[in-house]
């Protein structure tokens, strides 16, 4: 079902400022910089080598999910991606396990990756995100 961890999501203020943190003293390679107009969130996407990448994630509108929740806990991590192959197939496994989804279907999200989360009352309170890259 899990092919592995894609990427660990952290809120943050400041996406500028981040990036100079996690780029030039960290020393971690800066992939690029998106915005998900529909998600109100302007990412940055790191790696450090090997598989597993760190988003950034900035809020573009105070009513976002992003935005709401540095309001609730601060700046940190906010989700865990999980990588998966069938994306449907892994949503449709969760529902038969009554596990509470945010998105029953996959969404669209950068690099025509499909996305879909997990609501956190579901999994002890951490946020999970599928991905199914293309």
């Amino acid at each position: 079902m899990v092919i592995g961890i894609d990427h660990i999501g952290v809120a943050v203020n400041e996406l500028d400022e981040a990036i100079s943190l996690y780029r030039d003293v960290l020393g971690l390679n800066l992939e690029g910089v998106h915005v998900e107009a529909d998600q109100k969130v302007k990412m940055a996407f790191f790696s450090a080598g090997g598989e597993t990448r760190i988003e950034l994630m900035e809020p573009t509108d105070s009513e976002s999910p992003v935005a709401k929740f540095i309001e609730r806990h601060g700046e940190g991590i906010h989700h865990i991606a999980l990588r998966v192959g069938n994306i449907e197939g892994v949503l449709e496994k969760l529902k038969e396990k009554d596990l509470k989804l945010i998105d029953e279907k996959p969404r669209n999200s950068v690099g025509e990756t499909k996305i879909a989360f997990i609501h956190p009352k579901s999994t002890k309170r951490v946020l999970f995100e599928l991905c199914e890259k293309p």
